[in-house]
């Protein structure tokens, strides 16, 4: 079993900076694949990156290229989401999810290839 935990959410200005953390435990880190996804108010949950078990390959939903970087420390079990020019449509509650099935430069790209999710933080951009 794995454990998936969100932190770093809150309230920011368009325009502004947020990094998100999440920390995994209950199987070695480098084994996971790491995935964050966003669900808005009354729309699907949707991939917003990912990064693979090396940290080699990281992926991106074309909204947010540019604007949000995912990185690894596997020493300390934690990816992170850093966010940068933040927009109101940004507005979601973040998901990190671990995918235990990838290889080590694998990336899953869709919510099926999640095996564990967190209970996700809530990220709001004001306008």
């Amino acid at each position: 079993q794995v454990q998936v935990v969100e932190s770093g959410g809150g309230l920011v200005q368009a325009g502004g900076s947020l990094r998100l953390s999440c920390a995994a435990s209950g199987r070695t880190f480098s084994s996971l694949a790491m995935g964050w996804f966003r669900q808005a108010p009354g729309k699907q949950r949707e991939f917003v990156g990912g990064i693979s078990r090396s940290g080699t390959r990281t992926y991106y939903t074309d909204s947010v290229k540019g604007r949000f970087t995912i990185s690894r420390d596997n020493a300390k079990n934690t990816v992170y989401l850093q966010m940068i020019s933040l927009k109101p449509e940004d507005t979601a509650v973040y998901y990190c999810a671990a995918d235990t099935s990838q290889s080590m430069i694998g990336v899953g790209l869709s919510l099926r290839e999640y095996d564990y999710w967190g209970q996700g933080t809530q990220v709001t951009v004001s306008s």
